[in-house]
């Protein structure tokens, strides 16, 4: 019975991990995987998944970050099959080479393929294949089908199991009824895996191909894919020595096979050579005017190869375990350096320098970068930091007041703005953080880091109804349900809430509740969410 019930476990196990491993849509005709799960069932799931990572700490929440990773997923979103699909795209710290799609369109990406990759197109390629798996509902077939197998899998190993331990009844040896037994389990199991892995290669052979047209639509060199196969191939290569293989090589085996179709269907798509250079902009697009670009940077047009390296390494810096780590990261970096990596290195230096209490050091590694640079919002929005940290308000100020003027639209620079002014403490600067931080309000009812700047704001200000409201919206946002309901508890026991503040109160408390009974069905205690240390 033990045997039987590790055995139930492990296949239920490998039955989630299989559903949720791959991604959503409507099935193809005559397939009944619509039926299991509905719409906003899946979305349901992809947020609370999105939410518990939060919880953990394991997303990367970084305003540059987000809007450069945003603008690569709808640029890809809008050229694939199903361009009104809603998708959400997230970075996680972990520095493992994966990425993954599930339920309700929601893509993760990890930080460790965004560093192995040499261009943005890699990325891309990755991203794409994701996107792929989402539009041509691979999680609902996989759903369907582990259901399908459970049931005579599960009949087939009791029955082994019965008839081993039956010879071992009449033969009076338990070791050989034990090892018998085993083997059913491992013969059973190994039946699933195969079903599931055989059922997985078509998937990833239509992502591939599906993924390389959208790569090519959305103006990236279709080649992308397969340079970072072939990448993820030398790793494994190199993995004699008993190394962990990438993650992204477990669930995305990759062989010569597979890059060499790739490489041919880039071929055919991008024309003889297979190669197009990046698309600055999309001309003709029905969503926006011919002579706006889908996402902007410091310089008067956006170029995507050069904005990539910065995303690169700031993200080496925003998932180093400390910012001492990082600083050691970029010492031994610059003795093997590319010296076309050198200005993007650099920039990484600054804010390692910046993240570790050396912002003198970061300015000065930031002005040599802007003298070639000029005008570039990333750098830009590093020194307006480095000039706040190094206690010169008068030129941070200065230096954010003209970020505002040149990028109205940019939430890094209101965000970040809102940060410096709330360390003044000040209610001048809480006024002048409400008025930098309303544009967004409209469409950051999700958006953890506007909620905790615009509560300091509000604090700061003296508005403390607002600052209490948006205080808890901060603590669920960051996986504190409990934390947030109390908050709101204590909130609503004011005497001068006027009535629309009251209503507004209690229509958040009633939509917070049922997550915090979940929370408490599955045995999670108040005291394991993670602290606000943001």
């Amino acid at each position: 019975m033990r045997i039987l019930a590790t055995a139930a476990l492990s296949l239920a196990i490998t039955l989630a991990v299989g559903a949720r491993a791959q991604d959503t849509s409507l099935p193809d005709i005559g397939s009944s995987a619509a039926e299991m799960i509905d719409p906003g069932t899946e979305a349901e799931y992809g947020a609370y998944l999105r939410y518990e990572l939060r919880r953990l700490d394991m997303l990367v929440e970084d305003p540059l970050v987000d809007d450069w990773l945003q603008s690569m997923g709808y640029r890809l979103a809008a050229a694939s099959d199903v361009p009104r699909h809603g998708f959400t795209f997230f970075m996680m710290r972990d520095r493992q080479i994966n990425a993954f799609a599930t339920l309700g369109g929601y893509i993760g990406m990890n930080a460790g393929l965004v560093l192995t990759a040499e261009t943005e197109a890699e990325v891309a390629g990755v991203m794409a294949h994701e996107i792929a798996h989402v539009t041509q509902r691979h999680v609902l077939r996989a759903y369907e089908r582990a259901s399908k197998d459970q049931v005579p899998i599960m009949l087939a190993m009791l029955g082994a199991i019965v008839a081993a331990q039956a010879v071992g009844d009449s033969g009076g040896q338990d070791s050989s009824s034990s090892n018998a037994s085993m083997a059913a389990v491992a013969g059973a199991m190994a039946l699933i895996q195969q079903r599931q892995i055989d059922y997985t290669r078509s998937n990833e052979s239509e992502a591939d191909r599906i993924g390389i047209q959208t790569l090519s639509r959305a103006g990236f060199d279709p080649n992308g894919m397969a340079d970072f196969f072939e990448r993820m191939q030398r790793a494994n290569r190199g993995n004699s020595g008993g190394y962990q293989l990438p993650e992204y090589l477990r669930t995305h085996p990759v062989t010569t096979t597979r890059i060499s179709e790739t490489r041919q269907l880039a071929n055919r798509i991008g024309g003889a050579a297979g190669r197009q250079p990046t698309a600055v902009r999309t001309p003709g697009s029905l969503l926006l005017p011919g002579e706006l670009s889908l996402a902007t940077s410091g310089g008067s047009a956006f170029d995507r190869d050069h904005i990539f390296p910065w995303a690169r390494e700031r993200l080496r810096v925003l998932s180093a375990s400390s910012a001492r780590q990082a600083l050691l990261e970029y010492e031994a970096l610059a003795k093997v350096a590319d010296p076309d990596d050198s200005d993007a290195l650099q920039y990484g230096l600054a804010l390692a320098q910046q993240r570790a209490g050396r912002p003198r050091e970061a300015a000065t590694t930031l002005d040599a970068l802007l003298e070639r640079h000029p005008g570039d919002l990333w750098l830009e929005l590093a020194r307006a930091e480095s000039a706040a940290r190094y206690r010169q308000p008068a030129e941070a100020s200065e230096r954010f007041e003209a970020l505002l003027k040149r990028h109205p639209e940019s939430r890094a620079v209101r965000l970040s703005y809102a940060e410096v002014l709330g360390e003044r403490a000040t209610p001048e600067a809480g006024r002048r953080a409400q008025d930098v931080l309303r544009p967004l309000v409209p469409t950051a009812g999700d958006d953890p880091l506007f909620q905790r700047n615009f509560a300091r704001a509000s604090e700061l200000a003296g508005d403390e109804v607002r600052a209490g409201e948006a205080y808890a919206e901060a603590a669920f946002l960051n996986g504190r349900a409990v934390d947030a309901l109390n908050q709101l508890e204590r909130l609503k026991q004011r005497e001068d809430l006027s009535y629309y503040q009251r209503a507004r109160i209690e229509a958040r408390m009633a939509a917070i509740t049922p997550v915090v009974l979940e929370m408490r069905r599955q045995g999670i205690r108040a005291e394991e969410q993670r602290p606000d240390q943001r």
